[in-house]
Formats: structure tokens, sequence, C-alpha cells
């Protein structure tokens, strides 16, 4: 059965990354306390769409560009993910900036199921 969750996480990675805004799958997260570690990457995908005001302040070819390889703080990278105890679990980087102070994304859980 699977479960909406929709909370913010914290993520680790065994290894740095360069690309802040691009990450790749976590090792494991941290949701309500608990330890998941992730046991495999069953699949990934993104959504670089500007959705209201930022997709009227493009010009056509940039927006192409931009749903293809994104453009800063837009968008989401998914993970579907098994984690321990044979849960299937979603996860995904919003890549929107929190504040003018805080402008690295967050780490969302956004389901899990059991197997």
């Amino acid at each position: 059965m699977k479960q909406f969750i929709g909370e913010e996480i914290k993520v680790v990675f065994d290894k740095e990354f360069i690309l802040e805004k691009k990450p790749p799958c976590p090792t494991s997260f941290i949701w309500r306390g608990e330890i998941l570690v992730v046991k495999e990457l069953i699949s990934s995908w993104f959504n670089f769409e500007r959705k209201g005001k930022k997709a009227r302040n493009m010009r056509d070819a940039h927006l192409a560009r931009a749903r293809i390889k994104g453009s800063w703080g837009v968008g989401r990278i998914y993970f579907q993910v098994r984690v321990e105890l044979d849960k299937i679990a979603v996860i995904y980087y919003d890549r929107s900036p929190r504040n003018v102070f805080d402008k690295k994304g967050i780490w969302v859980l956004f389901n899990i199921e059991q197997k």
C-alpha cells in the first residue's frame, strides 16, 4: 500500500559531488528520526518545467532548453529507491531556494510503500 508523506528529510551521501543543484541519489536518508539506507536505485527522473510567472519570463528557445537542462532554482529531481524492509520510496530534491539567505533546495520524502 502506497502512503503519501510529503515531508522534508535529511539525506546522506557517501561521496561528494560537484553540481549542488543536480545531486545524485543519496545513500541514506533520515525521516522522523529513523535512518533509511538506500539498498537500490530503481529509477530517477526530473521535471525542470517552469510554472507560472517563471514560464513567461523566457524566450521560447531558452524555455525549451531549460526544460531539458534546467535553470537555476527551478524543478525537481526524483529518485525511486528500495530501502530496508523491502520498502519502495520516492524522494526528490526540490531545487527552489527557501529564501534569499538560504539558496539551497530541500529534500522531500514524497511517498513510501510496503512491498
